[in-house]
């Protein structure tokens, strides 16, 4: 069995809000940093994404992959890779707990990288570690801070 990373963050928001930024998969280029387009190649009968295409730009690691998702209730989604020029395996989840009768929500993040490459498995450890920590970080902050109007919104009702 392959070895994982996990880690978790408390974001100050409810569940389904936070479920909603992970699930608004073309915004990811604005939090995560890394991903640099992010394209829904396929959705299911509740329009939640099954199939992304993601570019990434992450230094040292530049790649085109995509990964199938699998929704699980409202609280959690799994993926794993179906197609990469750099990757053998790319799994991972988010798990949403909610806290203080759902005001705040417990994000878990688990993730199993394995590249092409040989590379020391503590090495590997350390990226996984460094892409939660910046996914989780990133998602905080992009659901804790309010939405910007757009340049030219008034607020004025059309």
């Amino acid at each position: 069995m392959a070895e994982h990373t996990r880690s978790s963050i408390t974001i100050e928001a409810k569940p389904a809000a936070v479920m909603g930024v992970i699930a608004d998969f073309g915004r990811y280029p604005e939090w995560t940093g890394e991903v640099k387009e992010a394209e829904v190649l396929a959705t299911d009968a509740a329009g939640r994404a099954e199939q992304v295409r993601l570019l990434l730009d992450a230094g040292a690691i530049k790649d085109d992959h995509t990964l199938a998702y699998t929704w699980i209730g409202d609280n959690e989604v799994q993926w794993s890779l179906v197609k990469s020029q750099m990757l053998r395996t790319l799994d991972g989840s988010y798990a949403l707990v909610a806290l203080d009768g759902g005001a705040r929500t417990e994000v878990t993040y688990q993730l199993t990288v394995d590249v092409k490459i040989p590379m020391l498995g503590m090495i590997k450890r350390k990226a996984e570690k460094v892409i939660i920590d910046r996914a989780l970080a990133g998602l905080k902050k992009r659901v804790e801070t309010p939405a910007q109007p757009d340049a030219g919104d008034t607020g004025e009702p059309a």
